[in-house]
């Protein structure tokens, strides 16, 4: 396989997993919310000391998942970027799909 073709896959996968932990990290931040506002019901209808504590946790999961996910995304938006670099040093790559749809995908995350 040449350098070009699996530089071309590369980047396909890079962009496939920055884009999927981008995705689950807004579903996790829409988790927290969701958490908190349960939360605050409860503790505002003075539900039972067991909801709350359920819900505590649940709502303490979704922030180390937050946590988790940022950290991953950050790995594979660094990954893409060094990829992106390799491949706009090859000129079969300048016009290719793989590297446009890499270089949207990495606008969309860095904002």
């Amino acid at each position: 396989m040449s350098d070009t073709a699996a530089l071309r896959r590369q980047l396909k996968i890079k962009t496939g997993v920055t884009k999927r932990l981008a995705k689950e990290h807004k579903s996790y931040q829409k988790e927290e919310e969701d958490q908190k506002r349960k939360l605050d019901k409860f503790v505002a209808d003075r539900a039972e000391d067991w909801d709350i504590g359920n819900a505590t946790r649940m709502l303490e999961e979704s922030r180390k998942m937050i946590t988790d996910t940022a950290n991953r995304l950050g790995g594979a938006v660094q990954e893409l970027r060094e990829l992106m670099v390799a491949a706009e040093q090859d000129p079969a790559l300048h016009a290719d799909e793989a590297l446009i749809n890499a270089q949207e995908v990495f606008e969309e995350v860095s904002m």
